[in-house]
């Protein structure tokens, strides 16, 4: 961009704004970057690689499938950063090749680096003759009998081939009298991808792909094999949901996610140098062209890593444990109900334990002095207990209403499913305000004591998730603070219909409001700002996309501003131009954990008010959204977040800073190194170290108080 004119830019300017698709791909290339690191142990980044591979499925299942819609639609128009749809294709194909190369070229470096460390998957090209007898007679065993050869005759005749499968393309020559034939053969997602091979030296694997290429032959017996290839459909995934058509929302999802397999194709991973035949077939085909079409290099889908990382052992090739540790706040009190009762509960996951909020529930399913219970459910585990617990509440006589979000994307059929077992529990099922998703963590727990009522909640910027609690960096409110607590009841009788949005005391919702009350504390922000005391705005948040947010913030860092802004992932607003972001500063941190939280802080003329929040600087979330802003009241607690938040800032080892240029550079340490995952977990083992009592769920009866 040039420097020279910055100053004279309007804020509609396209050179200011950075394309939301190319500033993901950006973040996934800092996944990438983890997985190319020598500081980073080797199963550690194992799992990078894994990770990069699905987070670029999902983003071509729905944003590139998105963008193609818009295409196809004749759609015209540019984006805040200037590009066409078209052109933002080009950009998106460009970039994924380049990246994609790297993950191929990173996957083979590391697998040379774990042999050194005994661990090994070997290429067909040294399989030594031992190895190929146990791999003939291991897939006429386990193989064979699995496999469904299917001709690829008749396009109209052909079966649906699945979503994100492996597939081997088998082409034979012409025979006497016949042409040219392909045979397509599923790879069985019922097997492990990877097949030990016997040893006493160390682990040796190969690919299941690799098995069915090696024994193609007995296969198609009696064929000449002119070329055998892989190839890989992904599908559009970006279902629209019409409510206002759907008699039945739990049917029309169960249908939408069927649908899903007739999708559209939008990427086609082939082999590399693929028969020239197989590659017309498929254009025919699933109706791509070579702009869809990616090269496969090494082994395809690293999604199946996980395998590997989840096999246990190599504990020298990981990082440390980090046991999640007991919450300082609920340190000395028998049970939640004291704690909270006594001050405000800050937990911060998963360096503190999520299991407290799982007990809480479960005990008070188990409390007769409990009434009833109110949640959101976005996205839970396979086996959640939080489900086991209401359902067990409702079948002890409790007041039971769970809003569960049937349209959490990729979460929908198990979504399906606990909405069904609650209802069969007798618990109250509802799905939501239509039109939008309803994407806040809230629940409320209803107790008598003394003869009175009080609610307890619980607000959270991560979901109801035990699994995910131990992998998210998410932190967790509990409090009985009356006007908070009356919000969050008239939010839930929002969400089953009883109200519209009235007036909240501490609450802010999307999508009445929230935008316009951060844009509000902005414009504070501004108007408290002087030269002695320039005002400060620090944000932390996953993406930031929000073009009236990023507007608000060039104006604050104009009128001297400080901003520091905490944006793991989409980050649009383009920092330090000259008189127009000088005074913004943009980092990401990837490290052992996902970085999950929101949390937002506003300096206040030197009062500083925080906020957690379960949205981020998106009009998704803004516009289309049930999301929650809820304020931190006690002074503990804000400065605990200000500490979190400033150390954020001074990562040197897990963090990137952005560039005007839209470029991420890591951060290197100068004199004194910090790691703020590390920090925020000895920081929570040595306040649990001091803890002398252990927190334990008692129901406590009527009586007892």
């Amino acid at each position: 961009m040039n420097t020279t004119s910055k100053t004279k830019l309007n804020l509609d300017d396209s050179r200011l704004y950075i394309n939301r698709e190319l500033s993901w791909l950006s973040f996934n290339e800092r996944v990438l970057e983890m997985a190319e690191r020598q500081d980073v142990p080797p199963m550690e980044r194992l799992k990078f690689l894994a990770i990069f591979s699905s987070n670029l499925d999902e983003f071509f299942m729905i944003r590139v499938a998105g963008l193609m819609q818009r295409m196809q639609a004749g759609i015209q128009g540019r984006d805040p950063s200037g590009l066409t749809t078209v052109e933002q294709l080009d950009a998106v194909r460009q970039k994924t090749l380049a990246l994609t190369a790297r993950h191929a070229e990173a996957a083979k470096t590391l697998i040379t680096l774990l042999q050194k460390h005994g661990l090994y998957i070997l290429n067909p090209r040294i399989w030594n003759s031992q190895q190929r007898r146990f791999i003939r007679d291991y897939f006429q065993s386990h193989l064979l009998p699995l496999l469904t050869p299917i001709a690829a005759m008749d396009p109209q005749s052909f079966p649906l081939l699945p979503n994100l499968q492996l597939h081997i393309g088998i082409t034979l020559s012409a025979q006497t009298g016949e042409e040219k034939q392909i045979i397509v053969i599923p790879v069985p997602t019922i097997v492990s991808r990877f097949v030990a091979l016997p040893s006493r030296e160390g682990e040796f694997w190969v690919t299941i792909e690799d098995v069915l290429i090696e024994c193609a032959g007995m296969i198609v017996r009696g064929k000449t094999i002119e070329s055998v290839d892989l190839f890989r459909i992904t599908r559009d995934a970006d279902v629209k949901i019409q409510e206002e058509e759907a008699g039945d929302l739990l049917e029309t999802i169960e249908a939408a996610v069927l649908e899903r397999r007739h999708r559209q194709a939008v990427r086609v991973e082939l082999s590399a140098h693929c028969s020239s035949m197989l590659q017309d077939w498929i254009f025919a085909q699933f109706q791509v062209g070579p702009q869809q079409i990616y090269p496969i290099e090494g082994i395809p889908d690293l999604r199946c890593l996980w395998e590997l990382v989840g096999r246990g052992g190599f504990d020298s090739l990981r990082w440390p444990e980090w046991p999640a540790q007991y919450p300082a706040d609920l340190a000395g009190f028998e049970s939640i109900w004291d704690a909270v009762s006594n001050h405000d509960v800050m937990l911060f996951h998963p360096y503190e334990s999520f299991e407290p909020v799982v007990e809480w529930i479960r005990a008070a399913a188990e409390d007769p002095a409990v009434l009833a219970i109110k949640q959101t459910l976005y996205r839970t585990s396979p086996e959640s207990p939080v489900i086991s617990a209401l359902e067990q509440a409702a079948r002890s006589g409790k007041e039971v209403t769970v809003l569960v979000e049937l349209k959490a994307r990729f979460e929908e059929t198990r979504n399906v499913r606990w909405a069904r077992r609650l209802e069969d529990a007798g618990c109250y099922v509802v799905y939501g305000v239509a039109g939008l998703k309803t994407h806040a963590k809230a629940l409320m727990i209803i107790r008598r004591e003394a003869g009175r009522i009080k609610r307890y909640v619980h607000l959270s910027t991560g979901n109801y998730n035990e699994k995910t609690s131990r992998l998210y960096s998410d932190i967790g409110l509990i409090t009985c603070e009356p006007q908070l607590t009356l919000d969050v009841g008239a939010f839930f009788n929002l969400l089953t219909g009883f109200s519209e949005s009235v007036g909240w005391s501490k609450l802010t919702i999307a999508p009445t409001s929230l935008r316009q009350r951060m844009l509000d504390l902005i414009e504070r922000e501004i108007k408290l700002s002087s030269p002695n005391h320039p005002g400060l705005i620090m944000i932390k948040a996953n993406s930031l996309e929000d073009i009236h947010l990023c507007q608000a913030l060039y104006r604050a860092s104009a009128a001297g501003v400080r901003i520091k802004l905490n944006i793991r992932g989409i980050c649009c607003l383009r920092p330090s131009v000259k008189g127009v972001s000088d005074q913004i500063e943009v980092i990401s941190i990837l490290d052992r954990y996902l970085e999950h939280a929101r949390i937002y802080y506003f300096d206040n003329g030197g009062h500083p008010e925080v906020y957690l929040s379960s949205a981020d600087m998106m009009g998704r979330n803004l516009d289309r959204r049930l999301e929650l802003l809820f304020p931190i009241t006690q002074p503990e607690l804000r400065q605990r977040l200000s500490s979190i938040l400033e150390t954020y800032f001074s990562d040197t080892i897990h963090a990137w800073q952005l560039g005007s240029d839209g470029v991420y550079q890591r951060i290197m340490p100068e004199e004194k190194s910090l790691r703020s995952q590390q920090s925020f977990y000895e920081q929570v083992a040595d306040a649990a170290g001091f803890q002398k009592a252990r927190f334990r769920f008692r129901p406590i009866r009527s009586s007892d108080k």
